[in-house]
């Protein structure tokens, strides 16, 4: 049986995460995200998607060391990104500098030792590139400061205040993993030919770059921006229904009720309300088009996605929409690696079928 773009067809079985569309579920080791992003940090539950048990206090500062001996950049990823043109966009240099780790002294490490040094190094690399493209000097990784707020001093040279840091990790720790996504797939494949982690996450960040993947939700920022105030949520989404534009920000092809993310980043969003107005015009926002969506397009079962609030959020936080897929990577990290570490662990080398509809002569 063909099925386009292998729809539906299950393709590995795996412990890390499970999706339950109908019933708006995300799970990380069988565990509720809501039970588990408000109560536990970046770190921990980096930990948990790894190992499938949280952490305690011993082993908690070990991967916290860990993630920050892996800011480190080898001298030679530091020269590749020295020399890589400011025109390179930020995901092609993620993806140029994480395959150069594939060297002796990181691939005779242990797979989980590489995985943290990984998820340590991305957050640098974007950083040090994008203040090159604006012009800016590196700034060096902090050891004293956590991951998320690494990542904004790194980026923008001040310390980010609570609300921002709260913010971002949020985000952050509600992408780390999400199934059997496109990227995911790639990092799978790769690792199935038993090549190298670095490799696999190359590949995973190659399909990460395309925009119907990792596509940086900057439709929702634009559209928010057009309404501008309360007063015009109404009269500008109603008239884009009638002309039958899509309102990016709501549906997913998996989720068939409220994606579980978005009710975490709402909740988010809602505890920051007259912190900014951004924030403020996103949940307002939110509520009217649900309801518009629900006239124009009955039966749809169309509710707010994982993007919408994501771009509310780094919107508040001042981060530019070129930041937001290199961001997410940031996060779906923790995933790529954790899958195929799992993939090694019970290997088969993935060779799906073609089926031939071109002429026979």
């Amino acid at each position: 049986m063909f099925n386009k773009g292998l729809k539906d067809v299950i393709a590995v079985q795996t412990k890390i995460a499970s999706v339950e569309g109908n019933l708006g579920e995300l799970r990380y080791r069988g565990v509720l995200i809501n039970e588990l992003i408000p109560s536990y940090s970046f770190e921990e539950i980096a930990y948990f998607i790894w190992h499938g048990v949280l952490p305690d206090d011993i082993e908690l500062r070990s991967i916290e060391n860990k993630l920050i001996n892996g800011r480190q950049l080898p001298f030679h990823v530091q020269s590749i990104l020295d020399v890589l043109p400011a025109e390179i966009s930020l995901m092609d240099a993620l993806r140029t500098a994480i395959s150069a780790f594939a060297h002796t002294h990181f691939s005779t490490k242990p797979i989980q030792e590489q995985a943290i040094i990984l998820a340590g190094a991305i957050p640098v690399i974007v950083a040090k590139h994008y203040r090159k493209q604006q012009g800016l000097p590196a700034i060096a990784p902090n050891p004293n400061l956590s991951h998320t707020v690494n990542y904004l001093w790194m980026l923008n040279g001040e310390l980010p205040n609570e609300q921002q840091v709260e913010a971002l990790e949020t985000y952050l720790k509600l992408t780390m993993e999400h199934g059997l996504n496109a990227a995911t797939f790639a990092a799978r494949v790769t690792i199935s030919t038993e090549s190298d982690l670095a490799a696999a996450i190359t590949s995973a960040i190659g399909t990460m770059k395309g925009p119907l993947h990792g596509g940086a939700p900057s439709g929702v920022i634009e559209l928010l921006e057009e309404i501008g105030n309360q007063e015009n949520i109404k009269p500008i989404v109603e008239k884009k229904l009638q002309e039958g534009e899509r309102i990016l920000g709501f549906g997913h092809r998996i989720y068939k009720t409220e994606d579980p993310r978005s009710i975490l980043l709402r909740e988010k969003c809602a505890s920051m309300l007259g912190s900014d107005e951004w924030l403020d015009l996103a949940v307002l926002a939110e509520k009217e088009i649900i309801n518009l969506l629900s006239q124009y397009k009955p039966g749809r079962k169309l509710y707010t996605n994982v993007e919408y609030y994501a771009a509310a959020i780094m919107q508040s936080i001042e981060m530019p929409p070129e930041l937001f897929t290199p961001t997410f990577s940031v996060a779906r990290i923790i995933g790529w690696t954790a899958h195929a570490i799992e993939q090694l662990q019970d290997n088969t080398i993935f060779r799906p079928k073609s089926e031939y509809i071109g002429t026979k002569v």
